[in-house]
């Protein structure tokens, strides 16, 4: 199926994450289908990658910005539009579980929300007059924590329950001009940062069993592809009267039967 996103300019945030990371796989996935990436990222991982596209011949490029940083992320704007001209898209995918839970400093939580939820609001705050002109639309990644809790990670979880609040916010806000707001919610991916984390634990090989046995769909985790797949699908014009939504991508984990995890 063409999604029509060829030429589309899309900002996206946080994909110069390691390989098999969300934020990269959507990254590939976008140029593939043709779109034009322009990537906001602090980690400089990000020139190879867009480095690895112009080598293909595929339009990409990189911003390095420090998105805690408001200044730099409207720097990172305007070098978007001094090199293109417009912003069809903003994905926000800057996500980092960082553990900064209820023993955490003032400091330490209010950096977990500037990195989290509010580098989302300064990108769209600085993108909206360019969506505005596309009649572009917005998707923001989201978390189950959001929904479900998980322990220890406050900022993480307040963060990620403000993503949704936003997208719906956006969405009321923006339907005058015609912009989307949606946003994808992932439970359990696997992913570089998952499995350094599972690696952490003492008994990490039997967790990931017992997380793997609670996701209802295949009992297996979403893979970064299907969750890169969804994204393209919904920000593209296929997706054309979805606004406001909250697209769960997680195999049944966070809405379906507990029954359904039975052991026979």
């Amino acid at each position: 199926m063409d999604l029509g996103l060829k030429g589309k300019v899309v900002a996206i945030s946080g994909a110069a994450g390691m390989k098999g990371s969300i934020g990269e796989t959507i990254l590939q996935a976008l140029a593939k289908e043709g779109a034009i990436p322009a990537v906001i990222d602090r980690n400089a991982r990000g020139f190879e990658y867009i480095a690895g596209l112009q080598d293909q011949n595929i339009d990409a490029s990189f911003f390095q910005t420090d998105v805690t940083d408001p200044e730099q992320i409207k720097t990172a704007v305007d070098g978007i539009i001094e090199k293109y001209g417009r912003i069809d898209v903003v994905i926000n995918n800057v996500g980092v579980n960082d553990g900064v839970g209820l023993d955490a400093s003032y400091d330490e939580f209010m950096n977990s929300l500037m990195l989290n939820v509010v580098s989302y609001f300064m990108i769209v705050k600085y993108a909206l007059p360019f969506l505005k002109k596309s009649k572009g639309n917005i998707l923001n990644i989201g978390s189950k924590v959001a929904l479900t809790g998980q322990g220890g990670t406050s900022g993480y979880a307040a963060s990620k329950g403000g993503v949704l609040g936003l997208t719906r916010e956006w969405a009321v806000d923006l339907v005058p001009y015609g912009i989307r707001s949606n946003a994808i919610i992932i439970a359990e991916s696997w992913t570089p940062s998952y499995d350094t984390w599972i690696k952490t634990l003492p008994n990490g090989e039997e967790k990931l069993k017992s997380i793997i046995k609670k996701i209802p769909l295949e009992k297996r985790m979403t893979t970064t592809d299907e969750i890169a797949n969804v994204c393209l699908f919904t920000i593209s014009d296929r997706s054309s009267h979805t606004t406001g939504q909250f697209i769960f991508v997680d195999g049944g984990y966070v809405h379906l039967d507990r029954s359904l995890l039975t052991e026979e």
